[in-house]
């Protein structure tokens, strides 16, 4: 609770006298004031600027009467896991203050609030880990994180594939044992496809007007899955705020299915006259939602490629589409380029990527996080998720409360998983950045959280399949 004059910050086991309340709000990194959380989430551990004074320590209290102290380490304060819990088992919020010393005083920075959601989200978060390069790489796998601690584990590494890129993960409805993951260079280069039995298979496709599938999406059935067939390249630029330019020379939109292995796609899909990327298959499956872009001269036009985020009617039982696209977000309209499209499990919100031009907002600065509502067709921006810089790569929790999406607002380089809550009006909290055991965990760490996708169970990937 908020203070004045002299206090007592108190738990079981110490006792921390306040002299001074101030009105100064503490410095944080990670900054946690004012997010909302799930209940299930692992410790929020932070530092606090020392140009505040010497840390001496945080009390946490509960709006339900519980309170922890917790002793400073150095200019951090880490709470227990055990404790942690403890205060999350019934609150709906929580005040946290902090001490710092000043001369001879113990002085209470203003507290500030952590708001605790009665929603739950999914136990686990998977990740590709890699350096933010262009070209070269080293080591990189992709991982997951127990959401409830620190703990993190490989689903696959690439020491065990040749030390190829790995990249494009994606799983059916969230399912661990429902995942796609696509291998770069040497003998297992390709796409693979697990499905209930551990075992990664490399999908065998003879197709010679395809080139790449990439951008995948799984049907909600499990047995087809959404790719769009890009030409890439990249690009520097010579001065230039977005130092880097990946775009496509051509680009289409098929859908594979995995037990016949036959890749099909419609005209308004494939069309010469655009540029169509990144499917997203509606929560019921009947509307195959993808981006399009006027086809135009690369790399020399690259600024005047801006997409629409465009769906059409699919009928998956006999591999028909519609006839007629619905535009929901235009860019001929907006002047800006749309892509990413996710969709919320209830069908209700779709959020994607917005930035001034281009496919891959990724090295974007300016790219921000919409919202669309699907049943009104209005947009606008996620305002409070967005940040100055580069928001990106995002996904839904199972049950549509949660938004983890990529983020480089700390450094405008590497990427970190941010997490926000949605309301059911589609409104976002403050988000706040995937707990670590150290505060400073993302000063040290030199990789780009890449990718970020709830998963309802831990994955247990026992091999890939090598032919």
């Amino acid at each position: 609770m908020a203070c004045l004059g002299l206090c007592l910050l108190a738990s079981c086991s110490s006792r921390v006298v306040v002299d001074k309340q101030l009105s100064e709000s503490p410095t944080i990194f990670p900054d946690y004031q004012n997010v909302t959380i799930p209940s299930q989430i692992a410790p929020l551990h932070f530092r606090v600027e020392k140009t505040q004074g010497e840390v001496v320590a945080a009390t946490f209290s509960t709006d339900d009467g519980k309170s922890v102290t917790v002793q400073a380490e150095d200019t951090d304060i880490c709470i227990g896991e055990d404790d942690w819990k403890d205060l999350l088992t019934s609150a709906s919020r929580i005040e946290v203050q902090v001490v710092v010393r000043r001369g001879e005083d113990n002085c209470g920075l203003k507290p500030f609030l952590i708001h605790v959601s009665p929603d739950s989200i999914d136990p686990y978060m998977a990740y590709r880990l890699i350096e933010p390069g262009y070209e070269q790489w080293y080591k990189m796998g992709i991982y997951q994180r127990c959401l409830s601690d620190f703990s993190q584990s490989p689903i696959l590494e690439n020491t065990e594939t040749g030390n190829n890129c790995m990249n494009c993960h994606n799983f059916c409805n969230r399912d661990a044992k429902q995942m796609m993951l696509h291998l770069r260079a040497g003998k297992l280069g390709g796409t693979y496809v697990m499905q209930g039995d551990g075992l990664a298979k490399k999908l065998s496709i003879d197709v010679d007007s395809i080139k790449s599938l990439v951008y995948p999406a799984w049907h909600p059935s499990g047995k087809l899955i959404a790719f769009s067939t890009n030409d890439t390249h990249q690009g520097f630029h010579s001065s230039d705020r977005n130092r880097i330019e990946v775009y496509d020379q051509k680009s289409d939109v098929v859908v594979y299915d995995l037990a016949s292995n036959q890749i099909f796609t419609s005209p308004l899909l494939s069309s010469q006259r655009s540029f169509e990327t990144y499917p997203c298959f509606s929560p019921d499956g009947k509307r195959l939602y993808f981006c399009t872009a006027d086809s135009v001269e690369m790399p020399r036009r690259y600024k005047d490629v801006k997409y629409s985020v465009c769906s059409i009617a699919f009928d998956a039982a006999h591999h028909t589409f519609g006839t007629e696209v619905d535009t929901l977000f235009s860019a001929h309209q907006t002047g800006k380029s749309a892509v990413m499209p996710r969709i919320s499990p209830d069908g209700k919100w779709l959020v994607a990527t917005v930035a001034d031009y281009g496919c891959f907002p990724i090295w974007h600065h300016e790219a921000d996080l919409y919202i669309i509502n699907l049943q009104t067709k209005e947009w606008r921006p996620l305002a409070v998720a967005n940040s100055k810089d580069t928001e990106s790569y995002h996904s839904w929790s199972s049950n549509g409360r949660w938004l983890v999406f990529g983020s480089r607002r700390v450094n405008g380089l590497y990427t970190m998983p941010y997490i926000c809550h949605i309301d059911k009006d589609g409104n976002a909290s403050k988000p706040f950045l995937l707990p670590q055991k150290s505060p400073d965990f993302y000063d040290k760490c030199l990789k780009s959280f890449n990718i970020p996708e709830f998963v309802k169970d831990k994955v247990e990937l026992k091999d890939i399949e090598k032919k």
